[in-house]
């Protein structure tokens, strides 16, 4: 509840009990660096006092904890987490995230505004404070087939919606760089407000001509040459820690007390199995700090640059005036979350139970063709063929070219040299492409493996070596409306269904993680190598990701930005 102007100055200045009061915790001060034992007194969502005594109308005991403020994702794709945002609210809220800026350009490839219309809606109404930056390239590129296509003139009139910051990450950004029409349309209509980037390996002058169309934070960076370069350039670094991208042992030398001010933390992709496991932000924090950044340049980088880049001056320190968004851990090493307070708000069952849910959007949305094994034929007289080569922990893939001789007309899969054939096809009921091509780096020994889960266009992605089992993997998908289904020898043997979208599932976090449980294990047993090969497998049909992409249109070549076969 927002505080009332005059009772928040009463029980600031201690003439009245503070609604809440927080005693006895010491509060990592961000801008001191210093830590004090200190009263926390909040009235409704917003702190009121510190470094004082306050009583309070309740009171709670934070001794031997460490106050820190709430952590902020500054970019994340919430459907990569494979639930909904009430579910990706109950889930990661309880360790700390109490903001999270999101792109909902995975639902919005396949059911365009009225997916962002749900997000839109449904941060309204979580514990988590949600965020939104409006999707800028749907599709990514002109070179796949998306559910969607959203124009500037489709974007406009939500740009001033309460819940959104601006416009989400730019991905196109060979379309930047040489005057696209529709993407200077973009630019222009939010030009002056905060654009968000997606540029990697640019360097150089590409990257200062970027950086000049207005777009002021970007994720991409995989080495700390890079980043220093887009420091220096101005643009703020957002470092990544996903269930794929893992940037962040690349990336923590920068994390310093000259840095902070200038970097901040962001997932991208991360599905509920690697939180549970490892976490969240939280998992970020141990591990920046285990790697010898300090620790005041990391708590700075996880909430008050985090605010200061995006433009949310109400939060970002435990201080008066700002939002109640305060986390009590154990230690900074540590930062295991004792209890969370969000908004002014205690986190926990009760707060979750009172959230005014909303109907999800996008059922049915797998229209794909059934198809047969003949349709993962990949003809071709050349022996000479492209082929994707996966980089583990990295999006970025390499553009390999081996010899695989036709047999019959066809190029088969060969697991004896790890090349595996990999098939996207269209699922939006639009045209009925399928396309064909190679990749190394799964390890698949036998089956298929297949998802709807497909960057960013989230047609069907499926890697085998068995022809028939691809066909049923992929037919699969359509009967449960989408989601992740391994199959062997003409049997399914594990599969999550995502009827939202194809994106998200129903079910509650802790269901969808124990699935994933399954699932991995079931991909484990065909061979895979891969620690997560569903959304590595989604991130190779994205192709404005260098260097070798698939996707319905066929093979991509990102550096040439043109489709190849």
């Amino acid at each position: 509840m927002q505080a009332d102007l005059e009772t928040a100055i009463v029980q600031g200045r201690g003439e009245a009990p503070a609604d809440l009061v927080l005693k006895g915790g010491r509060v990592f001060d961000l801008i001191t660096g210093e830590l004090v034992e200190t009263d926390v007194a909040i009235c409704g969502d917003m702190i009121v006092g510190t470094f004082a005594e306050y009583d309070g109308t309740r009171v709670i005991d934070c001794s031997g904890e460490i106050l820190v403020p709430g952590f902020i994702d500054t970019h994340l794709h919430i459907e990569s987490s494979a639930v909904t945002p009430f579910e990706f609210d109950r889930c990661v809220t309880p360790r700390g995230v109490t903001t999270a800026i999101c792109d909902p350009h995975e639902i919005a490839n396949v059911a365009g505004l009225d997916g962002i219309r749900y997000f839109l809606d449904a941060s309204a109404r979580t514990v988590m404070d949600i965020r939104v930056n409006l999707s800028s390239c749907v599709p990514s590129t002109h070179m796949e087939t998306a559910g969607a296509r959203l124009e500037a003139a489709d974007l406009v009139p939500l740009m001033d919606h309460p819940r959104v910051i601006g416009l989400a990450e730019f991905m196109n950004f060979p379309g930047v760089i040489h005057r696209d029409p529709g993407c200077m349309e973009k630019l222009k209509a939010f030009r002056g407000r905060h654009i968000d980037g997606h540029c990697p390996l640019l360097r150089g002058r590409d990257l200062n001509a970027y950086i000049s169309a207005g777009i002021r934070t970007e994720h991409e960076a995989t080495t700390a040459e890079e980043a220093l370069e887009k420091l220096r350039k101005g643009m703020r670094v957002l470092i990544r820690e996903g269930s794929v991208s893992k940037d962040l042992h690349a990336l923590a030398p920068l994390i310093t007390e000259r840095h902070s001010p200038y970097i901040c933390f962001c997932t991208d992709d991360r599905n509920p199995l690697d939180i549970a496991e490892h976490g969240h932000l939280d998992y970020m924090i141990r591990t920046a700090i285990a790697l010898g950044a300090d620790p005041l340049a990391v708590y700075r980088t996880a909430s008050l640059s985090a605010a200061e880049a995006f433009g949310l001056k109400d939060r970002g320190l435990i201080a008066p005036g700002k939002r109640a968004d305060i986390v009590r851990i154990d230690s900074l090493e540590g930062c295991n979350a004792r209890g969370v307070i969000c908004g002014g708000v205690e986190v926990g069952d009760a707060a979750f139970a009172a959230r005014a849910l909303i109907e999800p959007v996008a059922r049915h949305s797998v229209k794909a063709r059934r198809v047969g094994p003949q349709d993962f034929r990949t003809k071709g007289n050349r022996a000479e063929t492209p082929v994707i080569g996966i980089l583990p922990g990295k999006i970025i893939t390499e553009h390999l070219t081996e010899e695989i001789a036709p047999t019959d007309g066809d190029k088969r899969p060969d697991p004896a040299r790890d090349l595996i054939k990999i098939a996207v096809i269209e699922r939006h009921g639009v045209n009925g492409n399928i396309a064909t091509g190679f990749v190394r780096g799964f390890g698949l020994k036998a089956g298929a493996i297949a998802s709807t889960v497909c960057h960013d266009h989230h047609n069907i992605a499926v890697v085998g070596v068995d022809y028939d089992d691809m066909a049923l993997a992929a037919n699969r998908l359509g009967e449960i409306e989408g989601g992740f289904v391994v199959v062997r020898g003409g049997q399914v043997l594990a599969e999550v269904a995502l009827p939202v979208a194809g994106l998200m599932s129903l079910e509650p976090f802790e269901v969808v993680r124990d699935g994933l449980v399954g699932l991995r294990a079931a991909a484990a047993g065909l061979g895979v190598v891969l620690e997560e090969p569903f959304l590595q497998l989604a991130f190779l049909a994205l192709p404005v990701i260098p260097h070798l992409k698939i996707t319905d249109h066929g093979m991509v070549d990102v550096d040439r930005f043109e489709v190849i076969g």
